[in-house]
């Protein structure tokens, strides 16, 4: 059975993946920081009988090698590196809040690496292998644009840089690293207007994850497989 760790489980992206994922049977950890409060992961995990909530807060270090200890050695198949924030507000050419940059860089640059290096032998253990973390097309410097949202475009250009180079020392532990951005997508952080759907968005990056390969670990890949330029 495919043992699957999600972080961010409780909404958009992540409850997407965990109800789709749940709907093959597999065992699920979806994480988040207040799972007593997560009541449509909650109904999942009643229908499903194969999903556990775990608490898991990605901007503290503590708590993620709490759930390690909390998990132990068991194996994990693919782990998700789905938490992510927007950003700080302003994120302009003329201000930006610098608290809250940093906040964004904790959770979207550094707890991914902090959580693959935390499970990096429950990975090692499994039969699959598998670390994902979701980026964004918007961590491409070559597709910049017009600018704008600066905390949050060099938050993810930062993590596919730490991803792509795990890519390069896992690879000997036979560890694939997927780098995969949703698309714009209709989630709270993407809003109403984005003309991707969380179902299809979703369907689309399992799809990645199955076809996850040497061919293309490393690799910076959108939802439908087209490669992005760093």
């Amino acid at each position: 059975m495919t043992t699957i760790l999600i972080t961010g489980a409780n909404r958009g992206i992540g409850l997407e993946f965990v109800r789709q994922y749940a709907r093959t049977g597999a065992d699920i950890l979806a994480c988040c920081r207040k799972p007593a409060e997560a009541g449509d992961l909650e109904q999942i995990a009643l229908q499903s009988g194969r999903t556990k909530l775990l608490e898991l807060d990605v901007a503290d270090p503590r708590s993620i090698h709490a759930l390690k200890g909390e998990l132990g050695d068991m194996a994990i198949d693919i782990l998700i590196n789905n938490a992510g924030v927007g950003g700080p507000d302003p994120q302009t050419a003329d201000a930006i809040d610098y608290d809250q940059w940093l906040t964004t860089f904790r959770i979207n640059s550094m707890a991914p690496l902090i959580v693959a290096q935390a499970f990096h032998d429950n990975l090692r253990r499994s039969d699959a292998k598998k670390l994902v973390t979701i980026t964004s097309g918007l961590g491409s410097i070559a597709n910049s644009g017009g600018g704008g949202w600066y905390g949050y475009r060099a938050s993810k250009a930062a993590v596919n840089m730490v991803m792509h180079g795990l890519a390069r020392d896992w690879a000997k532990d036979g560890i694939l690293v997927g780098i995969f951005a949703p698309g714009w997508v209709r989630t709270d952080m993407g809003g109403h207007s984005a003309p991707l759907s969380p179902e299809q968005s979703v369907r689309d990056l399992r799809q990645r994850i199955d076809e996850l390969s040497t061919k293309t670990s490393g690799k910076y890949l959108d939802h439908t497989g087209e490669q992005i330029p760093w």
